[in-house]
């Protein structure tokens, strides 16, 4: 499914810099407010909108590091980071992404963290005369519903499993001609809360957002219907400020950070 490369010897040179960096960090418990000058760059999957808008306001506000927050698609970033991209952190919707960046020398071995389970809901407006909390998947099929939107699943993880999902309830076939494709599940929710879809399987953490909670209902899919969506992290061998990477990770796993995940869905993988 991901495809193979040959690791760049200037990719190793980093990858022996940044584990180094990252040693000393965990013997010597730097604080983060040390590589301060330096912003730490997280390239995140688009799933993660609303809970890491908190969670980087909470660490920032502990640690003094500015952080560069960049949303989409997972595949996307996997594809970006393997080019040269410029991130810290890399936290996606798929564990297998930063696994694969791990194998091929992208990513510092041992920081690869299984951080979430995520969920898909199917979601409409409160405008919309459909009973989605009743009827459950069954609403994709009703005749008022002329545009059904998802992420796409080629390079967006949540799309994929929407599309598993219908699958399980056996009426993909009937409704894949209404298909209204975001490029990453942010959009696919905006395409449904704007009203150019009818209907969206989206990510639960954006349906447990304010705005959208506020403006519409949802039924959750149940988690045995597609994959788990396991989600993962790492630091990267192209990192250039690793002690807030470490930080920021460290920060994720901890008390507040685990709250801030669970208010917005994500289930801990343990």
């Amino acid at each position: 499914m991901f495809p193979m490369n040959v690791v760049p010897l200037s990719s190793v040179i980093r990858y022996i810099c940044v584990a180094l960096a990252v040693g000393l960090v965990a013997l010597g418990g730097m604080q983060p407010s040390v590589a301060a000058g330096n912003d730490l760059t997280i390239a995140a999957a688009s799933d993660l909108s609303f809970a890491f808008k908190d969670l980087v306001a909470e660490f920032e506000k502990a640690s003094g590091t500015h952080v560069k927050l960049s949303l989409g698609s997972s595949g996307n970033f996997f594809s970006q980071i393997q080019h040269g991209a410029p991130y810290d952190l890399y936290f996606s919707a798929d564990v297998r992404y930063p696994q694969k960046l791990e194998q091929t020398g992208y990513a510092v071995p041992g920081t690869l963290y299984k951080y979430a389970v995520g969920r898909i809901v199917v979601w409409t407006p409160k405008s919309s005369p459909l009973d989605v909390e009743k009827l459950g998947m069954e609403a994709l099929l009703a005749p008022s519903i002329k545009k059904i939107a998802v992420a796409n699943p080629k390079h967006a993880p949540y799309g994929r499993a929407a599309i598993a999902a219908m699958e399980h309830f056996k009426i993909h076939d009937r409704v894949k001609d209404k298909l209204v494709l975001g490029e990453n599940i942010s959009q696919a929710a905006q395409f449904v809360e704007s009203g150019a879809a009818d209907i969206g399987i989206i990510a639960l953490s954006l349906a447990l957002a304010p705005a959208m909670k506020e403006a519409g209902q949802y039924w959750e899919v149940p988690a045995d219907a597609h994959p788990p969506l396991e989600q993962g992290t790492v630091i990267l061998t192209s990192a250039k400020n690793p002690p807030a990477a470490k930080a920021f990770l460290d920060f994720l796993k901890g008390p507040q950070g685990r709250e801030i995940m669970q208010r917005y869905g994500f289930v801990s993988p343990s």
